[in-house]
């Protein structure tokens, strides 16, 4: 399978990249068979996610599942957020093979740890 053109555009374009110098919430979660890492930090007022910015490490489909994942939960609820699924991650990268899944795995793990982590 082939990487979609939304796949691609992530990889060239990652949106969000980077720290989030007044951030309230972060976590950094790992793959521990691949050795993937994926950082996520958040600013979240009254309930919502107001920023989100992520560092990513491995392989390119953790880089493209973060910079989606940073897209989709900035301004959004933190009840909507913690409802999130693998699923929505990958298909919002136009998808991914079910030996790349993992990465989207990963984005929800950061997600909810980072929350876990709010100051």
């Amino acid at each position: 399978m082939s990487y979609s053109d939304t796949f691609r555009d992530h990889l060239a374009h990652p949106r969000n990249a980077g720290e989030l110098a007044d951030a309230n919430a972060t976590a950094e979660e790992s793959n521990p068979v691949c050795g993937d890492r994926l950082r996520l930090s958040l600013r979240i007022r009254n309930k919502r996610i107001e920023a989100a910015r992520f560092l990513a490490y491995g392989c390119p489909p953790t880089l493209a599942c973060g910079s989606a994942l940073s897209e989709i939960i900035q301004g959004m609820p933190l009840e909507d957020a913690m409802k999130l699924s693998r699923k929505e991650i990958v298909d919002a990268v136009g998808g991914l093979t079910a030996r790349k899944q993992h990465a989207a795995a990963l984005a929800i793990q950061v997600l909810r740890a980072a929350v876990a982590n709010t100051e």
